[in-house]
């Protein structure tokens, strides 16, 4: 029999890439999504032509209040995989309260329904590198055209101190550190992953939610964007079906993952300052921004670069897809949906 994997938030980006990949292979997939997103309809959509979608199921839930509904599906899934998540460090500023309840006490609610359920599924949770904060007490050399960690540190590792800054970092942090807790005091099988940037294709692109396809839509239809900062603020970027293969891995190493949290990312090799993602735009694909500048946003992260050795010695994992080539990936799925784009954006 195949195996079931529910995902909360199934119809985001990431969900629909993790949904069509766990498709494929022969999994019965549950989605569980309160559909507030725009553009997840698109998603929805997509998901009902792809390989295997009559072994999909989706269900219209919200993590804050569903209790019931998210109880049954545990109850028959092997795999829980929650992804539900209000994701922009902006929106958490404006309103701390909806933030909490769907980032922290949302997670809490998962873990009880799979607490409560006679399967005790696996549990796969997105948290995000913000748990680390500015990474203030880390050395930062500036050099021309961006940041870089001093010392010989190539890549920030677990060994970390965690630091949560605005309320989205409280609200995922907190969450992040329920998943792991509810492994220690109840034997759950939970994972974290502190994910770095994620992009791909399906990425819809909003300004604080997935600034790089957020910048290559701008760019392709000429509108106004804004620089934060000098953009010599420096991510690893990760190709979102890499990130799907890190939950397939973490499956099938369940056993030396459980009660694991893991920094993800594109590693040393897939970082690039804003200044060289804008420079790539312009030589690959002909596309040139030419930004508003403001000052940088409080607590923003001069570098991030997710040291992946942990996961990788655990798991046999690594990231795949180089930036250059995950980049034209994203670039010719933007212009084989340009007319929808248009739409979306008008």
């Amino acid at each position: 029999m195949p195996k079931r994997i529910l995902i909360t938030g199934g119809v985001g980006f990431i969900g629909v890439n993790a949904a069509e990949r766990f498709l494929k292979e022969g999994w019965e997939v549950e989605i569980f999504d309160n559909f507030s997103r725009r553009g997840v309809e698109l998603n929805e959509r997509y998901l009902q032509g792809v390989t295997n979608a009559k072994n999909l199921t989706i269900h219209r839930g919200d993590v804050r209040r569903d209790q019931d509904l998210l109880v049954q599906l545990c109850e028959q899934a092997d795999v829980v995989l929650h992804l539900a998540a209000q994701v922009a460090v902006t929106t958490s500023v404006t309103d701390p309260r909806t933030d909490f309840d769907v980032n922290a006490l949302g997670t809490f609610n998962v873990l009880e329904a799979v607490r409560a359920s006679s399967k005790k599924p696996m549990v796969i949770y997105a948290s995000t590198n913000k748990v680390y904060g500015s990474l203030e007490h880390l050395s930062v050399v500036e050099e021309k055209n961006r940041y870089a960690l001093g010392g010989g540190l190539r890549a920030v590792d677990e060994s970390q101190p965690l630091d949560f800054h605005s309320p989205y970092g409280c609200s995922k942090g907190a969450a992040d550190q329920y998943v792991r807790d509810y492994s220690r005091i109840y034997g759950l099988k939970t994972i974290v992953f502190r994910q770095s940037c994620i992009y791909g294709t399906r990425q819809l692109g909003i300004e604080d939610q997935g600034w790089v396809a957020w910048f290559m839509i701008a760019a392709m239809f000429k509108r106004p964007v804004t620089l934060y900062g000098n953009g010599k603020q420096v991510r690893d970027l990760l190709f979102v079906e890499d990130l799907v293969e890190a939950y397939v891995q973490a499956i099938a190493h369940i056993d030396k993952c459980s009660g694991q949290a893991y920094n993800l990312g594109g590693g040393s090799e897939n970082a690039l300052s804003l200044l060289e993602f804008f420079a790539i735009l312009e030589k690959d694909f002909g596309q040139k921004l030419s930004p508003a500048h403001s000052p940088e946003r409080p607590g923003d992260q001069p570098i991030f670069i997710a040291d992946n050795g942990k996961f990788s010695a655990d798991s046999g994992w690594r990231a795949k897809t180089g930036v250059r080539e995950g980049l034209k990936k994203l670039n010719d799925w933007l212009q084989e949906n340009k007319p929808m784009l248009q739409e979306f954006y008008k």
